[in-house]
């Protein structure tokens, strides 16, 4: 990478916003075990962005529950600890997407599939004794911000590389190495480490293609549910091309591409959800 490429993408990062405090707490709290859900609604009630956002969710038809509920301590009742952490999340990625881009990158359907992968890497983590889920869930929802900052910082160049990718029906991180010089997973793992985020999340975002792809837990859930994620259009976000596992990954879950979708199950309900937080 030339270095004046390096002062550009270092000036795209520095041009994103901050990670929520708010929703950085809640993720320190839900990593200590002694973390009581009434600690989870003292740090959300301080926020009335996400307090709003939360309480128009589990009100929503999707939950069909028998009453409004009005406060956060009754919401995490009814949707739970976990329901509750993955909203916060998705709720702060959500926030920090720009209205539009002069890229035509369609937002919407990028969180779709972001939140999706994000869900299936949490199941595929729950398999394997060394990944935790909820890291799984938070590299699975940030894997492609990256393509987040190409669109706000660099419209033109990302809109070329999405048509190129389109065209020549090739993997979008090829055509971004074309046509920028990176791809997404180098501005996005960039982007995560300014939100000082561990360093195993970082990597996981970095080594997210072919033959970069390294042999750990969470890259193989994350990199799993990524492609299991475009197998089944569970949104779009710029790329149509899935690729097979890798040997190691494979081994780690124990199945290929097709055995994964297969032991999964209906997905159906986990798109839904999806498609409810995307909205928030």
């Amino acid at each position: 990478m030339s270095p004046e490429l390096s002062l550009k993408l270092a000036a795209a990062v520095d041009g994103m916003p901050a990670f929520p405090k708010s929703v950085q707490k809640i993720l320190e709290l839900t990593r200590d075990v002694n973390c009581s859900p009434k600690d989870l609604v003292q740090v959300i009630d301080k926020d009335p962005v996400v307090t709003v956002k939360v309480l128009r969710v589990v009100n929503s038809a999707y939950y069909s529950l028998p009453k409004q509920i009005t406060s956060i301590n009754h919401a995490v009742v009814y949707l739970g600890f976990n329901t509750i952490k993955n909203l916060a999340l998705s709720i702060a990625a959500i926030g920090m997407l720009p209205a539009s881009n002069a890229a035509g990158f369609d937002g919407a359907q990028y969180l779709i599939h972001s939140l999706s992968t994000a869900a299936i890497a949490k199941q595929l983590a729950l398999r394997l004794d060394d990944a935790d889920p909820m890291d799984c869930f938070i590299a699975g929802l940030l894997h492609d911000f990256g393509k987040v900052v190409f669109a706000q910082f660099m419209p033109s160049e990302f809109r070329q590389a999405l048509e190129t990718s389109q065209w020549n029906e090739s993997s979008l991180h090829l055509a971004l190495r074309d046509v920028i010089g990176a791809d997404h997973a180098v501005v996005g793992a960039m982007l995560v480490e300014k939100w000082r985020f561990p360093a195993e999340l970082v990597e996981t975002i970095r080594c997210q293609f072919g033959p970069e792809v390294k042999d750990t837990p969470m890259i193989a859930c994350v990199f799993a549910a990524n492609q299991i994620s475009k197998r089944l259009e569970f949104g779009f976000a710029g790329n149509r091309c899935v690729e097979q596992l890798p040997p190691a990954v494979a081994q780690r879950l124990g199945g290929t591409l097709d055995e994964l979708i297969v032991s999964l199950g209906d997905l159906a309900p986990l798109l839904e959800e999806a498609k409810i937080f995307s909205k928030v």
